[in-house]
């Protein structure tokens, strides 16, 4: 049977001052019809720069420079815009990672569903009405009679997803490219999302090319997997073989990093700590020794606590208000790494607001050290806000862009006067930068000038500068690549384990948090239905929502850590 798609030799470039950068260099693959192609690796490796080549949407400067692209053996001419334009949406469609990017927030679902239906399909309006009804029932979204007239602000995320996958099939395409479709999503809704694009690619015969850097995605659909390093194809093949006998090296170190459901490690094979740390670890610990209550008992306590939002009367309105939280009843012991887990709206981001004295509960009491939180004295609670900082998931949004790395690791010194000028502030800067693996030229730069996981580095130093005793840290390694993932989660739990923080450790990953916690807390639509060792969650949950969540979750066959642990 004919490919959909073939790509020989692609080479692609955008031209710089002194030098052209090469994004891709001869790469070579091809999709059958039906087949899922799984395209793995880091960030820059040029996995979504191969999918742009393919539709010519490669952003200027960027260009083909040597290589052929065809699609059901007819040689695609990027040149060609008129020709591109016949080919794209109607023969070959894409699914972006957001999105609120793909769809119009001025028009309905309906309006924009019966435009593409008109433009690619031969039908009138009634019929492209209809045919866009139909298509929100294949995808699987409930009243598509309704639904249809909503805006995109109405649909939840997995629902919005499902609109622009109906978006991508009503033209009848034979060749989707779909660029990171589910890593914003929700697990429940990302299997449902995976079950759909591994549905459509058998009953239509549509060919997928999936963009991913979820290794357990990678296992759960695809059919054979491309594995990517710096614009190069390294390494190619049935999806259970790379996984199980990867013959690259960088295959090989790609896979053993990613955390799995089914094996505990106490580390990832990556670097943790930088070298020549102990000096800075002997002034923080010192500084959190220091710090440390001689009394027992949990360092940080939720009693019974909720949060509703709104159900003011006014004039205009009355309303009953929103429950976010309802009787919370949560500890963190000292020195204890908690996982809180749960789906988006469960509460997670209300009860971190809540922690880190942002928000008082509108019920309940929260403890810290004994002292309740919202009832102290402002000189406590400046004290208990010092000693709680929080990671988050956007490490560029929480450094300020203005100021250089040495000033923003410098502020929290001087203001709570753990220094007395700005040369000892400096030399502490440098023993932070150590701390978490960067140079200490790395102080003289702007956010700008690092990569995601240096600056989450940074974001990490900056929390520790305040010589905390508590982090929040809220979902820190998301927005990372797997092996860089590694790094920062590796980083995190020798700097636990040899300053005593206590932490809580808030992610919808389920795999990374049984690397890393030592008890997990799970929230269902704003109350706590399980909490237990992080062990026993795993391999015997007692609650029926926390059992489905882990069947749901996207895993690497278990074959694939046994034999890399006898490689």
């Amino acid at each position: 049977m004919e490919n959909v798609l073939e790509i020989e030799g692609l080479r692609v470039e955008f031209p710089g001052w002194q030098e052209d950068v090469i994004a891709v260099d001869n790469v070579t693959l091809s999709i059958g019809p039906g087949e899922i192609l799984g395209v793995v690796g880091e960030s820059g490796a040029g996995k979504s720069t191969v999918g742009a080549a393919i539709t010519g949407l490669l952003q200027p400067p960027g260009r083909i420079a040597a290589g052929r692209i065809r699609f059901k053996g007819r040689e695609i001419d990027a040149t060609d815009a008129r020709a591109m334009r016949a080919l794209r949406g109607r023969q070959v469609s894409t699914i972006f990672q957001d999105p609120l990017t793909s769809l119009n927030p001025l028009f309905t679902i309906e309006r924009q569903l019966v435009d593409t239906i008109r433009t690619h399909r031969s039908m009138s309006l009634p019929e492209a009405r209809a045919e866009a009804v139909r298509q929100l029932e294949a995808v699987g979204i409930p009243e598509p009679a309704r639904r249809v007239k909503n805006w995109p602000h109405e649909f939840s995320g997995g629902m919005r997803q499902r609109a622009v996958i109906a978006l991508a099939l009503c033209s009848n395409p034979e060749l989707i490219i779909a660029d990171e479709p589910t890593t914003a999503l929700d697990v429940s809704v990302q299997a449902q999302i995976l079950q759909l694009i591994r549905s459509l690619a058998r009953e239509r015969k549509i060919g997928v090319m999936l963009v991913t850097h979820d290794m357990g995605v990678i296992a759960q659909i695809t059919d054979r997997v491309a594995v990517m390093q710096g614009g190069k194809l390294v390494e190619l093949g049935p999806t259970l073989q790379v996984l199980e006998r990867p013959e690259h090296p960088y295959s090989r170190a790609l896979i053993s990093v990613v955390p799995r459901m089914n094996v505990k490690r106490d580390r990832f094979p990556v670097a943790g700590l930088g070298r020549g740390v102990d000096t800075a670890l002997e002034w923080l610990a010192g500084g959190h020794q220091a710090a440390t209550a001689t009394r027992d008992g949990p360092l940080v306590e939720l009693r019974l606590v909720g949060m509703t939002y709104g159900g003011r009367n006014g004039l205009f309105l009355r309303s009953a208000g929103f429950s976010a939280l309802s009787g919370i009843d949560l500890s963190i012991e000292r020195g204890e790494v908690l996982g809180l887990a749960g789906e988006s709206g469960s509460g997670k981001s209300t009860i971190a607001r809540i922690l880190a004295g942002l928000t008082p509960p509108t019920h309940g009491t929260m403890l810290f050290d004994g002292n309740e939180v919202f009832g102290a004295s402002h000189a406590i609670r400046s004290q208990i806000r010092r000693q709680t900082q929080m990671v988050f998931q956007d490490p560029y949004s929480s450094l300020n862009p203005r100021m250089k790395v040495a000033d923003i690791l410098a502020e929290p010194l001087l203001h709570h006067r753990f220094v007395g000028n700005a040369a000892a502030a400096r030399s502490v800067v440098a023993e932070l930068l150590a701390a978490v693996g960067l140079p200490a030229d790395a102080a003289l730069r702007y956010p700008h000038a690092f990569s995601g996981g240096q600056r989450q580095r940074i974001s990490i130093a900056r929390a520790l500068a305040s010589r905390p005793r508590f982090l929040i840290c809220d979902e820190p390694t998301s927005a990372l690549d797997v092996s860089i993932q590694a790094q920062i989660l590796n980083l995190m739990k020798d700097l636990q384990e040899r300053l005593g923080l206590t932490v809580l450790f808030i992610s919808h990953d389920l795999p990374v948090v049984r690397q890393m916690c030592d008890r997990v807390a799970v929230l269902q639509g704003g109350k706590l239905c399980e909490v237990a060792p992080t062990e026993q969650l795993f391999t015997r949950p007692g609650h029926a929502y926390v059992q489905r969540l882990l069947s749901l979750i996207p895993v690497m066959p278990a074959t694939v850590a046994l034999s890399l642990e006898s490689s």
